[in-house]
């Protein structure tokens, strides 16, 4: 293969050989259902989208698992204030995960393993390193995983012990022998619902957030595997703490690449719910259809930070539309890719150099010129391919073209033959009359030797 990926353990873009010939296997850590997703995410599971269909689109069979975390302290919170079981909450929430996922074309993984179907595969892991002497039982019932007793911790955030600080979801309790130690099962407290418990040999309780990835991971893609991705703030500590629970008790490497992508800034400044800058899926759904978003994303590099604004959306819809009417004045023939074909090539050697999607889309464009120079079907054809590898330039042209249009198109029909009655009758005022009229209401008129057409303006 002549792909190459940035691996963020060896700092270093570094050549992709599957552990296993013509096979792929990867994770991807994926929601914690207690709330709408929102563009970050968005950006995240559109990244790891895009990988596996380039994998796929490399001829590689791929095992793609991205888990569900559907038991957590925020998801136990939320289920409390709202009234409801905690299988309630987090049902709703996937299936509104779901709807914002479909929508942006986001392909549903191989396997998609909720947290709380693995508790027991969670248990064997805490009672293997509770034996190797890398856990411990803390006062309260809480079961602690001893960071300073396995040699390589800091090996993938790059930093030593001493200058690593206990992440944000890893509170310093009491009874931790070290702040940075983190907890792999929790006890059960009195205030929280049955439905948030489980039986173990340590007591009534549930697991930490990081055991989950490792035991589902393990469970699905073996000890060890290809690839696994999550967003640049899952480093440290989520994915720390996975190689160190996950080769602590099994004493193999858990995977070969780490791959993270960039964070979504507002204003240049990284959303956070904490800052309160963030905007759900559904939000940013109301204004720009779901193709133009991921077309937002795909544009920019997956491990570049990714600024969010109503003007890129609007500059990305309208450069989207480009490609569409290029395909709209030239209906694609069916193509398969020829990878020999002077574009392909291009758009290949950008997708195997670590996914670079923006010279991948800069081929797009080229293609798309072409095919309004030449009006070649088969050009088109490439063009609507190699879309495809993206996700995107699927859908009816004419239709994307005229999506967002205020009036209904009976009115526009209407409105055009009225027009085409004015100009039969040479009465040019009228007929310049109800262009102006109709580009006012955001429609635009075009003008062909087969008649007049018309898209909503961009």
């Amino acid at each position: 293969m002549s792909l190459r990926i940035y691996n963020t353990l060896t700092r270093a873009l570094e050549d992709f050989v599957p552990l296993e010939a013509g096979r792929v296997r990867m994770y991807a850590c994926g929601i914690t259902v207690y709330d709408l997703c929102h563009i970050g995410h968005a950006r995240a599971y559109v990244a790891f989208d895009l990988i596996q269909r380039w994998l796929k689109a490399s001829g590689l069979r791929v095992t793609f698992v991205r888990n569900i975390t559907d038991i957590d302290d925020k998801i136990i919170r939320r289920a409390v204030e709202n009234g409801e079981t905690v299988r309630q909450l987090t049902d709703r929430m996937i299936a509104q995960m779901y709807l914002d996922f479909d929508a942006l074309g986001i392909e549903r993984p191989t396997h998609e393993p909720r947290a709380t179907d693995y508790v027991p595969q969670m248990l064997d892991i805490v009672r293997t390193l509770e034996a190797k002497g890398l856990a411990y039982r803390a006062e309260g019932g809480d079961v602690n995983y001893a960071v300073r007793r396995f040699p390589g911790y800091g090996k993938l955030s790059g930093k030593s012990l001493d200058e690593l600080h206990a992440g944000e979801r890893v509170a310093v309790l009491e009874g931790k022998e070290d702040p940075l130690d983190f907890v792999l099962w929790k006890a059960a407290k009195p205030t929280e619902p049955p439905d948030a418990q489980w039986d173990s040999d340590y007591g009534r309780g549930r697991p930490g957030w990081h055991i989950e990835c490792s035991a589902m991971s393990c469970a699905l893609l073996g000890e060890t595997f290809d690839l696994h991705g999550g967003g640049a703030d899952l480093t440290f500590p989520h994915h720390e703490n996975e190689i160190a629970q996950s080769e602590g008790a099994n004493g193999k490497p858990l995977a070969r690449f780490w791959v993270h992508n960039g964070f979504v800034n507002i204003d240049n400044e990284k959303m956070s719910k904490s800052l309160g800058n963030f905007f759900t899926i559904r939000e940013v759904l109301k204004k720009f259809d779901a193709e133009t978003i991921r077309f937002f994303i795909v544009r920019a590099h997956y491990r570049s930070p990714l600024n969010y604004s109503d003007v890129h959306l609007e500059d990305a819809r309208g450069a989207l539309r480009r490609l569409y009417t290029a395909l709209d004045a030239v209906p694609p023939a069916p193509a398969a890719i020829a990878w020999a074909d002077p574009h392909a090539a291009r758009f290949k050697a950008a997708m195997d150099n670590d996914f670079a999607t923006p010279e991948a889309v800069a081929v797009l464009f080229e293609l798309a010129a072409e095919v309004n120079r030449g009006r070649s079907a088969e050009r088109a054809g490439l063009l609507k391919a190699l879309g495809g590898c993206l996700g995107i330039l699927q859908g009816d042209p004419r239709a994307f073209l005229r999506s967002g249009a205020a009036l209904d198109e009976a009115t526009i029909l209407q409105r055009i033959e009225a027009r085409a009655a004015a100009k039969k009758a040479r009465d040019f005022a009228a007929a310049d009359r109800i262009r102006a009229e109709l580009l006012a209401q955001g429609i635009v008129l075009k003008d062909s030797a087969a008649g007049t057409t018309w898209e909503a303006a961009s």
